[in-house]
């Protein structure tokens, strides 16, 4: 998408994002940071991150000029695409999305997920990305079989920050909904099963010695 500009009698064109794909998730973590901002400062950081335009001449840009750029940026988001990809191919290496989240996900695996989300799911979304897709061992026809999982995700993450927001938008809405559904398995609740049974079970046993608590 072209923007032409008219300046001292010059004019001179920079390129605006066509499609929700041209957004990479590195980017998309920083149009989310950005939401902290006033309307008019997310506005300005907003162009000068989705388009060629530099900063400096998108502050010169007229008022109407900049609602109608922002707006083709929400009609852009808006038409994303929504259909939900298991394997995805970044610098033409396949990853598979966890083909298994309700019998397969193991302790270590969750236990890794929800301690970047409780630390900052929005810094580490390249961290979950890694660990919910990993690389593709072998593919059938309706059939994959991805990496086990090893805790080792640094430089799978840092290479997720090139995928596509889109991808990551459809991943989290589909892993989200899983944990909705088993949100009571997570490392917490666990712990807190585990504490119940130990209670019982002293208790128990202090009810079979004659000892009684006090």
């Amino acid at each position: 998408m072209k923007i032409n500009v008219n300046k001292d009698g010059k004019k001179k064109s920079y390129t605006l994002i066509n499609s929700w794909q041209d957004v990479t998730l590195d980017k998309w973590l920083k149009l989310i940071d950005l939401q902290d901002l006033t309307p008019t400062q997310e506005a300005i950081e907003s162009i000068a991150l989705l388009s060629t335009m530099p900063k400096k001449l998108v502050r010169q840009l007229n008022i109407a000029d900049v609602s109608i750029i922002m707006q083709k940026i929400k009609d852009v988001e808006n038409t994303s695409a929504t259909k939900f990809k298991n394997i995805i191919t970044i610098e033409g290496v396949d990853y598979g999305f966890h083909p298994d989240l309700e019998e397969g996900l193991t302790l270590g695996e969750w236990a890794d997920i929800e301690t970047f989300i409780q630390k900052d799911i929005q810094k580490h979304l390249p961290e979950i990305c890694a660990i919910l897709y990993r690389p593709v061992k072998e593919k059938g026809k309706d059939a994959y079989i991805i990496e086990a999982y090893d805790g080792n995700i640094n430089v799978r993450a840092e290479k997720f920050k090139r995928m596509k927001a889109e991808q990551v938008q459809q991943a989290l809405v589909f892993f989200w909904t899983f944990v909705s559904v088993l949100s009571r398995i997570t490392v917490s609740y666990l712990t807190e099963v585990i504490q119940k049974i130990q209670n019982q079970l002293k208790q128990k046993t202090s009810q079979v010695s004659g000892v009684t608590s006090v």
